[in-house]
């Protein structure tokens, strides 16, 4: 399955009920700091949103709730892979994507065969403090020529006037989190992304 070259990234159920209707395929799910019956709902309400509107939903983190509830993707950091059971995860039938950051990250992550590999952050980002400084589309096209045919995913600072840019080097899938999040007009700049990716 192909998946789409735009990946927006939202920290819950609310933000799918907003966005999908315009046109969203592939989106993460990222919550972080939420008791576990509310995640497990948000989770659930979340998979249903995304089956409704045919989009392909990615757990970030929380491989064991994304297994009990079915899903069918799951995105690891490489903290989360230091102690997720990676056999459980393919025993359920779940596809991986993988954080890269560095060659040794990278290694690790084609040694466990994911399904998409993301490198980040290609430009600065204010979503969180890092130990890398950014990638560079030099880097996106070296990832790029060493993963082969599968999928890299670039993010990290990404806008819209950054994703031609970054197809060019070599990603397959943009992602974007802050640029819709904190844009004053969430909905008209998915739209732009869209636009932009498709």
């Amino acid at each position: 399955m192909t998946l789409d070259r735009f990946y927006p990234i939202f920290d819950g159920p609310d933000w799918l009920e907003r966005m999908l209707p315009l046109g969203v395929k592939l989106v993460q799910l990222r919550i972080k700091d939420m008791a576990e019956p509310d995640l497990r709902a948000a989770l659930a309400r979340s998979q249903a949103l995304c089956r409704a509107h045919g989009a392909v939903m990615v757990v970030n983190d929380h491989w064991r709730l994304a297994i009990d509830e079915g899903c069918d993707w799951v995105h690891l950091g490489q903290e989360d892979l230091d102690i997720a059971d990676l056999p459980a995860i393919r025993r359920a039938g779940l596809k991986l994507g993988i954080s890269t950051h560095d060659h040794a990250e990278l290694d690790r992550a084609l040694s466990l065969e994911p399904n998409y590999i993301a490198l980040g952050p290609v430009y600065p980002t204010i979503l969180k403090k890092m130990k890398w400084e950014r990638q560079g589309l030099d880097r996106v096209t070296e990832w790029k020529r060493r993963i082969g045919d599968l999928p890299l995913v670039a993010i990290g600072g990404m806008s819209v006037e950054r994703t031609a840019g970054a197809y060019k080097a070599g990603a397959d899938i943009v992602s974007a989190v802050t640029d819709i999040t904190l844009n004053k007009d969430p909905e008209r700049r998915l739209r732009q992304w869209i636009e932009a990716t498709r």
